[in-house]
């Protein structure tokens, strides 16, 4: 082999060794590069993810934020409203209080008047025309005794008394028939009695050939003559409701 062949092989084998060197010299730093870049990657990722996370993390802060701002003005409505509520009831309880105070005059006042229209109510009946007399004296007396009993409060007795009132008042307008008897100079005659509220106090006996009316200035019954039998039977026939109400000619005797 000629020395200039040899020659070029060695500087073929330098330029070789130089270029595998080279490139290892070069592969190196690729590589850290490559390497890094993926790291960064990978730490972009976990930056995105813990982003994300946080901000997942604030909208439900948000809503929660939100939803405490809603409660707290319904609870502030809602407490305004028991505020209104209770300073209502505050005001009613002072009212209470101060009727609670005067109850004690108020029975004072009001015990004493009941027993004084109880005592008018049986002036009234005594001096009023006798139709149902037991039965009328026996409420007043129903009365004196709620009056005595302790287990009625004042406010029923009041109620009881104006009760008895008002029966009393409906006796006025009330038409009426019953049977009984009469005490005639010493004889007791069966009767049929009519009445026109406190107009007209009838009786006719069963036989229709005597009638009287009730006289309430002398407190006794007043046969009447024959031109009346027709009249108290008709009133009678009108209580009992076999008639129509209609205009009867009779001699009238009223409370005074």
């Amino acid at each position: 082999m000629s020395v200039k062949i040899r020659k070029s092989l060695v500087a073929s084998a330098l330029v070789g060794a130089f270029a595998f060197a080279s490139s290892n010299v070069i592969a190196d730093p690729l590589k850290d590069v490559q390497d890094a870049g993926q790291q960064i990657q990978k730490a972009a990722v976990k930056s995105q993810t813990k982003i994300d996370n946080v901000y997942g993390q604030t909208q439900e802060l948000i809503a929660e934020y939100r939803s405490v701002v809603d409660e707290t003005e319904l609870m502030k409505v809602y407490n305004d409203h028991v505020a209104r509520l209770v300073a209502d009831q505050n005001a009613s309880i002072e009212s209470f209080d101060r009727q609670i105070a005067t109850i004690d005059n108020t029975k004072q006042n009001v015990v004493p008047l009941m027993y004084r229209m109880i005592d008018t109510l049986e002036q009234f009946i005594k001096a009023d025309v006798p139709f149902n007399l037991e039965n009328r004296l026996a409420r007043v007396e129903r009365l004196r005794d709620i009056m005595a009993s302790a287990s009625v409060t004042t406010s029923e007795k009041f109620r009881q008394v104006l009760e008895a009132y008002t029966v009393e008042t409906a006796y006025s307008s009330a038409v009426t028939a019953a049977q009984g008897t009469l005490e005639i100079d010493g004889k007791s005659i069966n009767v049929d009695f009519g009445r026109l509220g406190r107009i007209t106090y009838v009786a006719q006996s069963f036989d229709l050939k005597h009638a009287w009316v009730w006289d309430n200035n002398t407190k006794q019954w007043k046969e009447l003559g024959e031109e009346y039998l027709k009249p108290v039977k008709e009133v009678i026939r009108m209580a009992r409701k076999q008639a129509t109400l209609e205009l009867v000619k009779l001699p009238i005797f009223g409370a005074e």
